[in-house]
């Protein structure tokens, strides 16, 4: 199987590589999930790891016991507002160094782009809006320190996003993950959460083009 196989097979059935983890880790699991949350909140070369799906499925899983929902909340929300907080201070310090670059090997330029105009587009809200859209989180709080937002200002909107953020789906996870149909058809339920939390990045880009095709027919019109 590829990587990108792999990648696909562990996303989809996150909860049986969790519990895995879980059983062969023991407390340490806390650690690790507190790093994948980091890390892809944190490091703009690192968007594709696993966020709403694996907070859904932890919360799953620490209803069944296998850790303590208190401890993972808290130990998940510290990462998620690190992980910004990290990532503002990378892109106030270099972003528009990296912006400038042509060609970037680690980092995906459009995507950068889309953030940008996102961020643009919602202000200082993007910073709470951008927690459930993927790729869109790990970028938003980079392009916030291109912006120069306000160090003060960015603070409060990232604990207020990254708590909303954790709560909904770990407490999504601990309360429904565990019911019958929800157990039993697991895979398909990771995927409503992705399909869903792509809805709004998807809105955004059909807004991008009509507002492209309106400005296009006023110029012919104009013409």
């Amino acid at each position: 199987m590829s990587v990108l196989g792999n990648f696909i097979e562990v996303i989809l059935h996150i909860d049986k590589f969790l519990s895995q983890i879980v059983n062969q880790y023991g407390i340490l699991t806390y650690g690790i999930l507190f790093l994948i949350i980091f890390l892809e909140t944190g490091v703009v070369v690192t968007p594709f790891l696993p966020g709403d799906s694996m907070l859904f499925a932890a919360g799953a899983i620490a209803a069944m016991g296998g850790m303590n929902i208190f401890i993972l909340w808290m130990i998940i929300y510290l990462a998620a507002v690190l992980g910004d907080l990290v990532n503002y201070h990378i892109g106030k310090k270099i972003g528009h160094k990296i912006l400038e670059k042509e060609d970037l090997k680690f980092i995906n330029k459009a995507h950068l782009i889309k953030a940008q105009k996102f961020y643009q587009e919602h202000g200082s809200m993007a910073i709470v809006i951008a927690r459930f859209i993927p790729i869109i989180r790990t970028f938003a709080p980079f392009v916030a320190g291109i912006g120069k937002m306000n160090y003060s200002k960015f603070i409060p909107y990232n604990m207020a996003g990254g708590g909303l953020w954790v709560t909904l789906f770990l407490g999504g996870g601990f309360f429904f993950g565990n019911l019958p149909f929800i157990k039993e058809h697991f895979s398909y339920v990771l995927i409503a959460i992705i399909i869903i939390s792509l809805i709004p990045a998807v809105i955004t880009v059909i807004k991008e083009r009509k507002n492209r095709d309106d400005n296009e027919n006023d110029i012919i019109s104009e013409i």
